[in-house]
């Protein structure tokens, strides 16, 4: 129904911003009480994580309008493989961890939806701009993990994600580096910060900043693509039980994003919305 499809469209900045951050900390190849995957104790088969929280989110990139937005995560490894639904995002690592190894590596392909800007949008300047198409981005995430950096427990993992929009949305492609240092704070209690950004490509910028003339908002354009924006992130969870990987846990999440140079410039940003964008998050996770 119209109904249903307002709702999934007004969460998916929630899903694509949350779970895209917080995923990865749950899949991490150590156990979260700090023992490495193949100790005794810790879970090398197949396991499952799914949940599901509520938080606040802007009502779509850039904007000061923000909305309570529903939120969910589903998580595993199969056979060695780690799948990741994150939001609206499918990543993948095809790479089997060894027992017992402090480097991890991660390589494998990443399909995305990004429904920005396609539905209900609560400023009148910005919803005059008409609605974007839903773009659909097939591309890969690859990186390293390394145990043992700071405190034995820890790691610092590096990524970058490239991704390729097939659906003519806006006919361009995204590039976010990140770097994560996680590690259990006790038995049942876990944290992960994270710094990335995100430079995009010219289709990009045009499609989702750039404003055309005889709108309420100025003519603006963004002449090319550039790094768009900067974000830290904080991830903690908690166990409910006596196991990390089993039953219930808690999660909460926030964020801080700051828009840059010229797309912080855009009157879709600067005068319809705001620089600062800020996100939180919190649910339930079950693991099994």
């Amino acid at each position: 129904s119209s109904d249903l499809q307002v709702v999934i469209k007004s969460a998916a900045p929630l899903l694509a911003i949350a779970l895209t951050l917080a995923a990865p900390a749950l899949a991490q190849a150590e156990a979260l009480d700090g023992r490495p995957a193949g100790a005794p104790g810790s879970r090398t088969g197949d396991q499952f994580t799914i949940g599901f929280g509520l938080g606040m989110a802007p009502d779509y990139e850039g904007s000061d309008d923000y909305r309570l937005q529903p939120g969910g995560v589903v998580q595993g490894r199969v056979s060695g493989i780690d799948f990741q639904m994150r939001g609206l995002n499918l990543y993948t690592d095809l790479i089997p961890d060894k027992a017992g190894s402090k480097v991890r590596l991660v390589l494998g392909p990443v399909v995305q939806v990004r429904p920005e800007r396609s539905g209900s949008i609560r400023d009148p300047r910005v919803a005059q701009l008409g609605d974007r198409k839903t773009a659909l981005e097939l591309g890969v995430n690859a990186g390293i993990s390394i145990r043992g950096v700071l405190i034995p427990p820890a790691s610092l993992t590096l990524e970058v994600t490239y991704l390729r929009d097939l659906a003519s949305a806006h006919d361009s492609y995204t590039l976010t580096p990140s770097v994560a240092l996680s590690s259990p704070l006790s038995q049942r209690s876990f944290a992960r910060l994270s710094l990335s950004a995100d430079y995009v490509g010219t289709g990009f910028a045009r499609t989702y900043f750039d404003v055309g003339p005889g709108r309420v908002l100025a003519p603006f354009a963004t002449n090319g693509g550039g790094w768009k924006s900067t974000s830290a992130t904080l991830l903690y969870t908690r166990d409910l039980g006596g196991d990390p990987r089993r039953g219930l846990g808690l999660f909460t999440l926030t964020n801080y994003k700051r828009m840059l140079g010229k797309f912080a410039d855009s009157p879709v940003v600067r005068d319809a919305g705001s620089a600062n964008q800020a996100l939180a998050v919190a649910g339930l996770l079950y693991a099994f």
